[in-house]
């Protein structure tokens, strides 16, 4: 016979109220995994903070931001058009220059020499093209005298045999006389063109040819007086007395800064911004100031290479601190839309398709809502329809959120692109 003692009761009640203990802790757990708001009654009960931005009708403005270059008004490169030695040198680095100011010489020795010579050369064709003249007109007028008197002789003998006074024999050698004259008339009258001898012609040509070689070797000699083609100054300088320059190379630069660029390379989404005449400030980031200036020139075409496009802004009195090669940035303010309805563009998701805000209704609920958008800025994204002007949507914390959600609302305001 066996007999119970009362602890051993006590304890078997105690494992046994434990473990009823533990199952209802972890039915309670599984079912707070399951259903989290279960523990606040319904999903409107939760709460986020979230910072809320207006719907507002303005511009939208896309703020377009260029790089660039200063450049000047004229920068010409002056090369040597002949080799040679130089002689003299007049330019200095810095040295404000006119045009027709001689800045380097070379030797014009052998230009000289050349030029005595075709000048000799065309002083001789000359007097040949004289004489030619003289002995072809002596010539012409000798035969013109010789027809005229064969055909009197012809004439003569004719009337005399006739009358029987000449023999036959007589008559025919005057007839041949006269053809022998007429033959040599009419042989230097061909040669005429338009009046003139084909010899006196090429006597003339010969003469004109070699005063063109006389124009050709004063013209290279005053290409070896190297000068200055416009006004500006001195920025590059590579000549030295005594040095013997090749035909081509660069001796001097001259930088015209009375007009100072500034050239930007634009992509091709951001040209429709720029317009010409369009004002804008330029920011010479080495001088730490900003410089009004407009679009004078948009380049027709794209670059081959880069795919972009040039655009030229002329700077309004920059200066003498400006100079050519500065780094510069241009900022735009193009107006994509006017008066229209924006809202942030972090305020806006996509999913399936389909672009969705969310809406801060009455008590700061939540409510989910389908949009139709347009164009986008940087910031803002134009609203065609879903939202109605001043109505409070959610800006942040966008993934947090869901419909009927109450919200703290931490900072209601507006946002807008427009100046």
């Amino acid at each position: 016979m066996r007999h119970f003692t009362p602890n051993l009761g006590k304890k078997k009640k105690l494992v046994i109220f434990g473990g009823i203990i533990i199952l209802l802790c972890a039915i309670v757990a599984v079912t707070r995994l399951v259903h989290p708001a279960g523990n606040q009654g319904t999903a409107a009960r939760l709460q986020t903070t979230v910072d809320a931005a207006s719907v507002q009708r303005a511009d939208l403005v896309k703020h377009i931001s260029l790089t660039g270059q200063t450049v000047p008004a004229a920068q010409v490169d002056i090369a040597a058009k002949y080799q040679g030695k130089v002689v003299a040198v007049n330019a200095v680095l810095g040295q404000q220059v006119t045009p027709g100011e001689v800045l380097v010489v070379q030797d014009t020795g052998d230009a000289e020499l050349t030029i005595g010579q075709n000048q000799a050369a065309y002083s001789q064709a000359v007097a040949d093209a004289i004489a030619s003249e003289a002995t072809v007109n002596a010539n012409y007028d000798k035969a013109k005298a010789d027809y005229r008197k064969a055909l009197a002789t012809y004439q003569r003998n004719k009337t005399v045999y006739d009358v029987g006074g000449i023999s036959l024999d007589e008559l025919e050698l005057s007839e041949q006389q006269l053809a022998d004259a007429k033959a040599s008339l009419d042989s230097l009258t061909n040669q005429m063109s338009s009046g003139v001898p084909a010899a006196v012609q090429s006597s003339r040509a010969a003469a004109q040819k070699m005063q063109i070689a006389v124009s050709a070797a004063q013209k290279q000699k005053n290409d070896l007086i190297i000068t200055a083609p416009r006004a500006g100054v001195i920025g590059y300088r590579q000549a030295e007395v005594g040095d013997m320059v090749a035909a081509g190379q660069k001796l001097i630069s001259i930088f015209d800064n009375s007009r100072i660029y500034v050239d930007c390379q634009v992509p091709e989404q951001d040209l429709g911004a720029l317009k010409l005449g369009l004002a804008l400030g330029v920011q010479i980031e080495s001088l730490g100031k900003t410089f009004p200036g407009k679009i004078i020139y948009i380049s027709p075409a794209a670059d081959s290479q880069n795919l972009v496009f040039t655009a030229r802004i002329e700077l309004d009195n920059p200066g003498n601190d400006v100079r050519s090669g500065m780094f510069s940035r241009v900022a735009v303010d193009a107006p994509l839309r006017q008066g229209v309805l924006i809202v942030p563009k972090e305020a806006v998701q996509e999913k399936d398709g389909q672009s969705f805000v969310f809406v801060i209704g009455q008590g700061n609920v939540i409510e989910k809502r389908i949009v139709e958008i347009g164009a986008r800025s940087d910031q803002n994204i134009e609203i065609l329809s879903g939202l109605n002007e001043g109505e409070q949507i959610a800006a942040t914390n966008l993934a947090r959120l869901r419909p009927n959600m109450i919200v703290a609302v931490r900072t209601p305001g507006a946002r807008g692109d427009s100046q």
